[in-house]
């Protein structure tokens, strides 16, 4: 089928409160989770400081999943023990979230496996994946004074479009601007995600989900300051799925136009300094990148817009 556009958000402010943009992910799962399916998704394990795919079958542990990770999620054995819960329970369905490569490798293992017909595949708009390794470096040096208990990438406390980087040590705040810049600055991506295959609008999965950017120009009287999802349905599953969870939202069609961003076309370049990054990194260490590359440095800027204009 071709490609339907949705702008959609949890009529649940609760629900809205809680996420990262609209609430596709919860209204999704929880289509799932109330008739006694699984939600294959995504959740920071505070014990290995990384990111770690789960099998879910209750809403409490799929509230752990929720949000933005910013960094390379670990499938470990997830997969196998959802073939096996399939297996075992040939009555039953699941759902599965990634980005896109993760959801095409997912895809891949469904149907050589003999469950594809069982399972729904979500796959999340991605602008890159950072190097894990230099995050554990980070998560460590936060944590001197304690655990961390809580991490929120995407705090909307100011808003979804000016959402904030938290995270928790016990009572105590500790902000991730840092690792948000640096994110944002590309420094830190693989080498493969300027090379990805699934930056399209029409894709392999039933659904692609992310935020809707722009539509106060978009839809200006559908915009709200707590975030809206975009819904690109590519299957009939996926459509049927959506039918199901419509009274769940607060929705308008739309179209591929004006839905457009970057990472619906083409995959997110490298920055112009990446390899000064990773030079940084292994000569001066973490806390040096993270106040040259993690920060509004003016200078940085200056030569970053001219390496791109040398480019």
């Amino acid at each position: 089928m071709e490609t339907k556009v949705y702008a959609g958000r949890a009529k649940d402010r609760e629900i809205l409160s809680h996420c990262s943009s609209g609430g596709a992910f919860t209204v999704l799962s929880d289509e799932f989770l109330e008739h006694g399916n699984a939600v294959l998704c995504a959740g920071y394990n505070y014990e290995s400081r990384q990111t770690e795919f789960r099998l879910v079958f209750d809403k409490t542990e799929r509230d752990r999943c929720r949000g933005s990770m910013y960094m390379q999620s670990y499938a470990l054995d997830s997969w196998k023990k959802a073939l096996k819960w399939l297996t075992d329970n040939p009555d039953k369905e699941l759902i599965f979230f990634g980005v896109g490569c993760q959801g095409a490798a997912f895809k891949e293992f469904a149907s050589r496996k003999g469950i594809l017909s069982r399972v729904t595949i979500v796959d999340i708009i991605c602008h890159g994946s950072p190097s894990p390794m230099i995050w554990k470096e980070y998560a460590k040096g936060l944590e001197e004074d304690g655990k961390l208990s809580s991490i929120n990438f995407r705090d909307k406390r100011t808003g979804w479009n000016k959402s904030v980087g938290i995270a928790r040590i016990g009572d105590k705040e500790i902000s991730l601007s840092k690792w948000k810049k640096a994110y944002s600055s590309k420094v830190m991506f693989r080498p493969c995600c300027s090379k990805c295959h699934y930056t399209r609008t029409d894709r392999a999965t039933d659904i692609t989900i992310g935020d809707f950017w722009h539509l106060e120009d978009k839809m200006p009287d559908f915009f709200d300051p707590m975030g809206t999802s975009v819904f690109l349905i590519h299957t009939d599953k996926g459509m049927q799925l959506f039918d199901s969870v419509r009274n769940r939202l607060d929705y308008r069609e739309s179209n591929t136009k004006d839905c457009w961003q970057m990472n619906l076309e083409r995959p997110t370049t490298h920055a112009a300094d990446r390899e000064d990054f990773w030079k940084d990194y292994r000569k001066k260490g973490i806390d040096f990148v993270m106040n040259k590359y993690g920060t509004n440095n003016l200078t940085r800027k200056l030569q970053r817009k001219f390496r791109s204009l040398l480019k």
